[in-house]
């Protein structure tokens, strides 16, 4: 989406309304031909896994008891996630972003829909390339309906008609768009366990980043996020999602897209100022140690159950 259609990203296109859905039809199609390629190969003599590493927040809707809210929310989820793991389980992609961007299509005038779709045999062969389901998780959204004008130019962010809404008390140490909502990811997770077949899960990239230098390497908030959010994948392991390895996000300082090296989401501090590029724990080196010594928390009185 910032690659093909905002072109915030390399390559820096900007093919409004179209490009990001062209560019992840493409993307699904390879990693079915790759998963194939796998199994049919090497699979046999390796007994490897591939899989798929999908990032998505968590959508839940302002008014739990509004349909119009639910609605919204669960679209904020399917055209996040649902995207790409729609084909990849459920052999398609989700009926509420075929119906939605093909809607607003026709209104636009075109003959098709912006959001390709998959042949019969596509559909076939890209259902169930999964060995395991890896998902990225930073935050969460409050969400609720917003109905675009229709003379608008359609884009991937106005096609759902949703907004997206944070509460102010939610810890927010990092960039503006991340604030720290452990529970969203339990909701994530059993989400993922009953839309998909409670797949094999391993937790890929979860992690905060801090936007101003903590000189004094005291970065509490990162041990308060990754104590709040490994609390929530054992609460989802007890629901039953098959979770089965975590990787905090990230090892090091490093280069962050389009912001360079001034966003930080390492656990170790790195000075980049110095042609030797030295490394500095930070306090949750000590904390995140002890919780891989213990393979949980080192002390199970200091989280709720």
């Amino acid at each position: 989406e910032k690659g093909y259609e905002t072109g915030e990203h390399a390559p820096g296109l900007k093919l409004g309304g179209c490009g990001a859905y062209k560019a992840a039809h493409h993307i699904i199609k390879t990693h079915a031909k790759v998963w194939h390629s796998y199994n049919n190969t090497w699979r046999r003599e390796q007994r490897g896994m591939v899989g798929i590493s999908l990032t998505s927040g968590w959508g839940e809707p302002v008014d739990p008891h509004s349909q119009t809210d639910r609605d919204a929310a669960e679209r904020y989820i399917q055209f996040h996630l649902g995207w790409f793991a729609n084909p990849i389980y459920r052999g398609d992609y989700p009926e509420v972003m075929k119906n939605y961007v093909g809607r607003k299509s026709a209104q636009q005038g075109l003959g098709t829909s912006r959001l390709p779709s998959f042949s019969v045999q596509e559909k076939t062969y890209i259902k169930g390339t999964s060995d395991f389901l890896g998902i990225g998780h930073f935050t969460t959204r409050y969400v609720l309906q917003k109905n675009f004008p229709f003379l608008q130019v359609s884009s991937y962010h106005t096609d759902p008609d949703l907004a997206e809404l944070v509460d102010p008390n939610w810890p927010a140490p990092g960039p503006k768009w991340l604030y720290s909502v452990p529970w969203g990811f339990r909701r994530l997770l059993n989400f993922i366990k009953t839309q998909y077949g409670n797949p094999l899960i391993y937790v890929t990239e979860n992690g905060v980043s801090e936007t101003l230098q903590c000189p004094q390497l005291c970065d509490e908030w990162r041990i308060q996020y990754l104590k709040g959010y490994i609390n929530e994948i054992l609460k989802a392991l007890n629901d039953g999602v098959n979770v089965k390895g975590y990787t905090a996000w990230s090892l090091l300082d490093k280069f962050e897209w389009n912001k360079g090296f001034s966003e930080r989401f390492g656990l170790y501090h790195i000075d980049f100022k110095n042609k030797n590029k030295p490394r500095y724990p930070k306090a949750s080196v000590d904390y995140y140690k002890k919780i891989i010594s213990a393979n949980g928390f080192p002390n199970p009185r200091e989280v709720m159950s």
